[in-house]
């Protein structure tokens, strides 16, 4: 009898650790879905037959890692799904804005990091606006877009501007659409695939935070230290940093809009933490909202482009290859034994517990 293949769909499996050597993919600081999703981008970089890129941590010998590309094919922009993503990437890295953060290493080597799937999600609306507003009506049904006329990547309405948050907080990516009474709104995107929103120590924040909070309406508890610690810290200033500039008059609406997968249950989590220190939206405050990255893979796939999303999936969320690695493990670990034989009679012993 041969167990039939798995899968669960609110759940990804805990990684055996032969199927992550085998893959080269064993990490002992993952996360239960970074895990997951770091032999995926494995598995897919398997199949696409691309090399295996290396990394040299501080004090450490080089090892090899299945989820970063090899110094040529990083090169060629095998990173991104279509050539012409990856020319936008290059294009973006030269003209990036002053004090903008890209690191190229992870933008074109790194398959696990969130920074190339924002390219590979959003430069195809760069490319083709008519796209990127189908896709905008498909997200954001109550949205008034007209059109769209600016899709930005690590943007910042201003960096260190006293006007705004007065430091380096940026969108992963931003854009800017013309409602149908001419004037313009703005969508701040926060993308996260594998991470956590734990990484790294909290910012310390500086004064204007302190004041954008009191200022803006967006929270019950404005003054709370939970807001301004991980993992709530970012998803706090960026979603700041767009009232800050609805404020300022640079738009006459805006979101601040966290894309991740579903089943990151960290970012999730995160993102309903943070919704519950927030009051009611009215007129003049930013909406924060979170998008699935799967919504958002079947909106590009309804505004006409089934076979590009078709390729973000297998890329990003096809977490049934997962589950064909493990099914693989478990056949090669599977054994087989019988029972010693039981006598005839002995069956009958068990009448002798049944309840009288």
């Amino acid at each position: 009898m041969t167990p039939e293949p798995y899968h669960h769909p609110e759940l990804l499996p805990l990684i055996p650790d032969v199927v992550l050597k085998k893959h080269q993919v064993r990490e002992k600081a993952d996360t239960r879905f970074r895990a997951c999703a770091r032999l995926l981008q494995a598995i897919w970089r398997e199949e696409q037959e691309l090399p295996i890129g290396s990394f040299k941590p501080p004090r450490a010998a080089k090892r090899r890692i299945g989820s970063l590309l090899g110094t040529k094919a990083a090169e060629e922009g095998r990173n991104f799904l279509l050539p012409q993503v990856a020319q936008l990437a290059r294009r973006e890295v030269l003209y990036q804005e002053h004090g903008a953060l890209i690191d190229r290493g992870r933008l074109f080597g790194n398959l696990l990091s969130s920074m190339p799937l924002a390219f590979n999600l959003f430069a195809p609306l760069r490319l083709n606006g008519g796209l990127a507003t189908k896709v905008l009506r498909n997200l954001l049904p109550e949205l008034d877009c007209r059109n769209v006329t600016k899709i930005l990547f690590e943007h910042s309405p201003g960096r260190l501007h006293h006007a705004l948050t007065a430091d380096r907080t940026a969108f992963d990516v931003a854009i800017v659409y013309e409602r149908h009474d001419g004037r313009h709104g703005f969508l701040g995107f926060e993308v996260k695939y594998s991470e956590s929103l734990h990484e790294g120590p909290a910012q310390g924040l500086r004064q204007p935070y302190d004041d954008l909070a009191d200022a803006s309406g967006l929270y019950k508890d404005h003054a709370s230290a939970l807001l301004r610690l991980n993992p709530l810290q970012q998803l706090f200033r960026e979603h700041l940093l767009a009232q800050a500039g609805l404020i300022r008059g640079d738009w006459a609406e805006a979101n601040f809009i966290l894309v991740a997968p579903r089943h990151n249950h960290h970012v999730q989590r995160a993102a309903a933490l943070y919704s519950a220190y927030l009051t009611e939206p009215v007129k003049g405050q930013v909406c924060f909202t979170t998008i699935t990255l799967e919504h958002f893979i079947a909106a590009i796939s309804s505004a006409g482009q089934p076979e590009y999303a078709f390729a973000l999936h297998d890329r990003y969320t096809d977490w049934t290859k997962v589950d064909a690695a493990l099914e693989q493990a478990l056949a090669r670990s599977a054994q087989s034994w019988t029972l010693s034989t039981i006598p005839a009679a002995r069956p009958n012993a068990l009448l002798a517990l049944e309840p009288r």
